[in-house]
C-alpha cells in the first residue's frame, strides 16, 4: 500500500506542474489535482498571487524547502506546494485566503489547514514542518518561540486577541476587521496589502487587519457590524478594560468604514449624497434638501442607515428633493457640524434653497420620513 501512495503521489507531482513552472520544485496545484493530492500526504502550502511582491521575495526559500522536501531521493513526510489564486480563485476562496501570501500546513487526509504565523525564513518554516510532523526539539531556539505580537516580514500584521491591545497601545493604526468569506473583503485585500506594503517604513502609522470568525471578542468590543470595517485608532489608551471605557475610547477615537467621495449627483447605486464642509453649501442653495447629520459609532445612525438609503431611493430622480447625509466625524465636516449647531446624533435638519426651515424630531421609519418631506414639499407648491 505504501508503494502505491508513493506512486500516485509522484504522478500528482509530475501532473501538477503548468508549463511555466517547469523550473520550480515546488507542486504546483490546480483545484482538481488539490485535494487527490492532500488525501494522501502531508502538505505545506503557499498560496499566492504573482503580482505580490511579498509573494516574490519569499519564493526563492519556498523553492529551497521544496528542493530539500520534495526530493524524489529522499523520503520525507511533507510536499512543498503552491496554488496561484489569480487562476484557481474558487479553491483558494474555498481555503479562505484574503491575504497573500498564505501559507498552510495540511494533514494527510484532511482538508482544513492551519494557518502559518511565523517568521518567513528558512530555519522557521523548517522548524515549523518539524512541529508540525511532531519532530520539533525538546529546547526550541528563539526562532521556533512564537512572538507577543506577529513580525511576519508581510508589512501587514494579523492580530489576534491576545495581541490586540498591547500593539495599538502606542502610534496610530488602520485596521481592517473582515471576514475570509465576504466578498467586498477578498476583494479588498490586494489593496490593503499593498497600502500595508506602501506604509511599511513609516513612523506615523501601522496597517493590520483581524479576522471576525476568529476572534469575535476583538470585533465585538468594536461593535463591527458589517465587514470589511476599517478604523482608525489615533492616540494611545490608558484607560480601564471595562467594557463602559472601551466604548468611550473606541465612540472617541474611531472612524468606521471607507468613507466614500463625495458625489453631488446622486445615482441608482448610491441614493444619499455624501456631503462635506466643502460641498455642503453648494447642494442645498437651489431647492429642497433633507441632511442627515451622523456619527460612524452612533448606534441609532447605524440601525437607522438602510432606512435613510431607501428614502434617498424613493427620490432618486424626482428632481424635487435631495436627500444627504454629512460625517461629523471627519476633520473637515467638524466646522460645519458645528455651525449647523448639531448637539448629538443623528440630527436631522430640512433646508430650502439654502435656509434651514425645520428639523425632523420624529419617528425614523422610511414612510413616516418620508410624508414629512411631501408635506413641506406640498407647502413650496402651495406658495
Amino acid at each position: 500500500m505504501s508503494f502505491l501512495i508513493v506512486v500516485l503521489s509522484c504522478l500528482l507531482i509530475s501532473g501538477a506542474h503548468g508549463h511555466d513552472d517547469e523550473d520550480s520544485k515546488a507542486v504546483k496545484y490546480s483545484g482538481d489535482s488539490f485535494n487527490l493530492g492532500l488525501a494522501t500526504n502531508n502538505h505545506f502550502v503557499m498560496f499566492y498571487a504573482p503580482w505580490c511582491g511579498h509573494c516574490s521575495r519569499l519564493s526563492p526559500t519556498w523553492e529551497k524547502l521544496a528542493e530539500d522536501y520534495n526530493d524524489a531521493s529522499t523520503e520525507t513526510d511533507v510536499i512543498i506546494a503552491k496554488v496561484d489564486c489569480t487562476v484557481e480563485t474558487a479553491l483558494c476562496s474555498e481555503h479562505d485566503v484574503t491575504g497573500y501570501p498564505t501559507l498552510k500546513f495540511f494533514k494527510a487526509g484532511h482538508d482544513e489547514g492551519t494557518k502559518y504565523r511565523g517568521g518567513r525564513d528558512y530555519e522557521a518554516l523548517k522548524s515549523y514542518i518539524s512541529e508540525q510532523l511532531g519532530k520539533a526539539s525538546q529546547e526550541p531556539t528563539d526562532s521556533q518561540e512564537e512572538p507577543k505580537v506577529p513580525e511576519p516580514v508581510s508589512a501587514l500584521v494579523e492580530l489576534t486577541e491576545e495581541t490586540f491591545d498591547n500593539y495599538v497601545a502606542t502610534g496610530n493604526h488602520f485596521i481592517k476587521f473582515y471576514a475570509p468569506w465576504c466578498g467586498y473583503c477578498k476583494k479588498l485585500a490586494p489593496t490593503w496589502e499593498k497600502l500595508a506594503e506602501s506604509l511599511h517604513f513609516s513612523t506615523n502609522v501601522r496597517v493590520s487587519q483581524v479576522d471576525c470568525t476568529e476572534h469575535k471578542d476583538v470585533c465585538q468590543r468594536f461593535e463591527v457590524k458589517g465587514y470589511p470595517t476599517l478604523l482608525w485608532i489615533v492616540e494611545k489608551y490608558s484607560g480601564d478594560r471595562s467594557i463602559e471605557d472601551l466604548k468611550s475610547y473606541v465612540s472617541r477615537q474611531l472612524r468606521v468604514d471607507l468613507v466614500e467621495a463625495p458625489e453631488e449627483i446622486p445615482s441608482i447605486s448610491n441614493p444619499v449624497v455624501q456631503l462635506s464642509g466643502e460641498n455642503f453649501e453648494h447642494v442645498i442653495e437651489k431647492g429642497m434638501t433633507f441632511v442627515k447629520f451622523f456619527a460612524p459609532w452612533c448606534g441609532h445612525c447605524k440601525r437607522m442607515a438602510p432606512t435613510w438609503d431607501e428614502l434617498g431611493s424613493k427620490f432618486l430622480g424626482s428632481g424635487q428633493v435631495t436627500i444627504g447625509k454629512v460625517d461629523c466625524t471627519l476633520d473637515i465636516n467638524k466646522d460645519l457640524c458645528r455651525q449647523q449647531e448639531v448637539r448629538g446624533y443623528p440630527s436631522i435638519y430640512l433646508y430650502k434653497d439654502g435656509e434651514r426651515v425645520d428639523s425632523y424630531e420624529g419617528n425614523r421609519q422610511l414612510e413616516d420620513m418620508y410624508l414629512f418631506v411631501l408635506k413641506h414639499l406640498q407647502q413650496k407648491d402651495e406658495l
